[in-house]
Formats: C-alpha cells, structure tokens, sequence
C-alpha cells in the first residue's frame, strides 16, 4: 500500500465528495524544485562568495530606499556572473525576480550616507556598502529558473480606471505605463480591449465601482492569475505663472491594488502622493496638464507596484503560502482525519479547517502545486472515491464516484 493511501484509507470510505482547491498563483504553481541545472550551480564557498560594493537607492522614503539600494548593491555585485547572460529564456523576469530577495542574498550592509531628500522629487536617497552573496544569488536564480520552466510565465490583467475633472478617460495614461513595464519583463497580459468589451456588455464598470468581486471573474475568464486595479484622478488646481508665463495646474491622486484572481486576496496595495501637473493657457480647465499630471504620477508608483507584486510571488515560491480546500459533505470527524493526513503530506507545513453548514474548508500552508495534489488524489483509495475532471493553474475539480 502507498503512503498516500495509507494516510486516506481512514477517511475516504463512503464519504461523497465536491473538492475544489483555490490557491494564490505564486504558490499554486510552486512545486518542491528539482536540483538546479547547471548553469546555475553554486560556486565553492570561502571567501570569493562574498563582492564588497557601494550602492544608492531612492525611493518614497527610507525604507524603499534601502531597499533599492539593496536591489542595486546585489545589481551591482552580480553583473558578470548569471546577470550577463542576457540569451536565457525569461532573462527579464527572472532577473527582476531576484532583485526583489536582495534581502536575503545580500548579506549585510551599512547605511553610509542618507537618507536625503532629493529636491523635487518628492524622495528620498540613501548610499551604502553591502556584501552580496554569490552562492545565495546561484541558489535563487536555480529555483526561479525552474519553477519559470516548469510552469511557464504568470499572466496578468489591469484595468485603471483614470479620470480628468471627473470624465473617464479611455486610453489611460497609467495603465498603458503598467502594462508596458510588465510585457518589458516578460509577463503574459490580458489585450485591455477584450476587458473594454466585456465590460461593455454587462454593463458594469468594476474598479469604478471598486468592484473586486467583478474583475476577479473576468480575470478567470480570461485566464489570468493576478489582476491589478486602481483608480486615479487629475482635477483643476489653479492658474500660476512661470517667469510670466501663465500655466494651468491639476493635481493627481491614486491607489492602485494587486490580487490573486483565485482568491482574490490582496497581495500589493500602493497609494500614491499627491502629483501635479501643468500646461500653458490661461483657462482653469485643461485637459493638456491633467495628462500631464497623470503622466508624472507613474514613475513614483510603477516601481513600487511591481516591486510589491514579484516581492509576494518570491516570497512565496521560498517561503510557501496557503492553499485553500474546500470539501462538501463531509462530517467533523472526517475532516480532522483528513486534516491529519494533509498535515503528513510531503511540503505541507501546517493545516487548520472549520466546518460550517457541511463545507469543511482547510487553510494549507505548503509548497504544493495543483497537479502535485491532483497527481495524490488520483492514486490508491482516492482513485477509487473520485474522478478528477478539471486541472487548471489554481484549481482542481473532482467528482465523486457513486
């Protein structure tokens, strides 16, 4: 008999079941890597691991600064190792990738300078000296490239809805940047033109709305395994004059948020501080300096975006996150015999559940995959209880043999 059945025998017998399996991307597709290849195997250790070098960071305050500063320290010390290999497949997001566990692959550093407020900027700049890691760097970029391989590049969607004196605008300044900085680093997008009719045919207007129920089904819709939403609008903020030239100002404020579309659990959140924005002429009311005011918001919160969404993904393909099972039917003590069991499995760490109105739904910490878990259930007395007929990125759907 297989552990797996082992493990199930006790509870399987003559319970009916509807599972259905619910899991944040990042973790859905995360299976317990296979030994890196070769290219990405780690130098000897001693004392050539580690490259001393100095770096500088900006960001909206000191704390994103560091961490920018990180980013170009581990940049920096890793440019003539993996980092010149430009020709491998999915380079851009496997590059970006690591540069969010900066964290972890740079050892230690000191803060030698700042942080100081860059004039105009609305930001601040910090100088350091770090130590990065070559074997951390080897060992990340191994796991990546293999979870990349096997599972393939996430696939995102946007819809920001962006407003001028209150009136929508239809092309968007932010969410073409947002998407522009995505397809730059590898990621599968949704055409917003397939959103644009799907919402015009139902009539709805989700993030107007702040709708996240609404876009998350359209996100599965279409197949995308995080959506990201926002709002911003650009309104009139008077006339001034520029070495005697007048000028029309408009003021800008956002919040844009990430999602896992399974679960629609947030996984970044950035509000944005007040930009501005002008435009030549004597009139208040001047469509030309609220783009113009749009168009200067991006760069504080484009980087801060991604920087949350791949940070999250890493996070969780090293450290694990949680799947949720939901299991109809099923009575109090089958279901803490199957918690047992779940908790027994390779790569689960920690489980919990609640039953309510004969739905038993289990929180899983692990490193499981959906196939991972479709692969157990179709094995020993699983096989025999249930057929599994739907096997998609985040989602398994079994039905129960009669």
């Amino acid at each position: 008999m297989s552990r797996t059945a082992s493990l199930t025998r006790a509870w399987m017998g003559g319970v009916g079941l509807s599972v259905a399996l619910l899991v944040p991307w990042a973790v859905a597709q995360q299976a317990t890597p296979p030994a890196a290849p070769a290219a990405a195997a780690s130098p000897a250790a001693g004392v050539e691991d580690i490259v001393l070098v100095e770096a500088d960071g900006e960001g909206l305050d000191k704390e994103a600064a560091i961490k920018a500063a990180l980013r170009a320290a581990l940049e920096k010390g890793s440019k003539t190792e993996i980092f010149s290999d430009t020709k491998v497949e999915n380079f851009e997001l496997m590059h970006d990738t690591i540069l969010t566990r900066a964290e972890g692959i740079v050892t230690d550093y000191q803060i030698v300078k700042g942080p100081e407020k860059v004039i105009g900027g609305g930001t601040v700049k910090v100088w350091i000296k770090a130590r990065v890691s070559k074997k951390a760097l080897h060992d990340s970029w191994g796991a990546i490239q293999n979870v990349l391989n096997q599972m393939g590049r996430p696939k995102i969607m946007v819809h920001i809805v962006e407003r001028i004196d209150g009136n929508r605008e239809e092309q968007g300044i932010l969410e073409v940047k947002i998407e522009q900085r995505l397809l730059k680093s590898g990621f599968d997008l949704v055409e917003r033109g397939q959103i644009a009719s799907v919402m015009e045919k139902e009539k709805a207007d989700a993030a107007a709305e702040d709708n996240v129920a609404k876009l998350q089904a359209i996100a599965k819709e279409f197949g995308a395994q995080i959506f990201i939403t926002g709002t911003a609008n650009a309104n009139q903020a008077g006339i001034e004059e520029l070495y005697g030239v007048p000028f029309a100002f408009y003021n800008c404020d956002a919040q844009f948020k990430a999602y896992y579309t399974d679960t629609a659990k947030l996984l970044a959140s950035v509000p944005m501080p007040q930009t501005r924005g002008g435009a030549r002429g004597r009139k208040e009311y001047s469509p030309q300096a609220g783009k113009q005011a749009l168009d200067n918001a991006a760069p504080r919160v484009l980087d801060e975006l991604y920087q949350q969404v791949l940070s999250q993904w890493s996070t969780a393909i090293s450290a694990g996150g949680e799947l949720v099972l939901e299991v109809e039917g099923m009575k109090f003590a089958a279901a803490n015999r199957l918690k047992k069991a779940i908790g027994e499995m390779k790569g689960v760490e920690k489980v919990n559940f609640e039953l309510t109105k004969g739905i038993a739904r289990f929180r899983i910490n692990a490193k499981l995959s959906a196939n991972d878990l479709a692969e157990k259930l179709s094995e020993g007395e699983f096989e025999k209880a249930m057929d599994i007929n739907d096997v998609k990125l985040n989602r398994i759907q079994a039905k129960a043999k009669e």
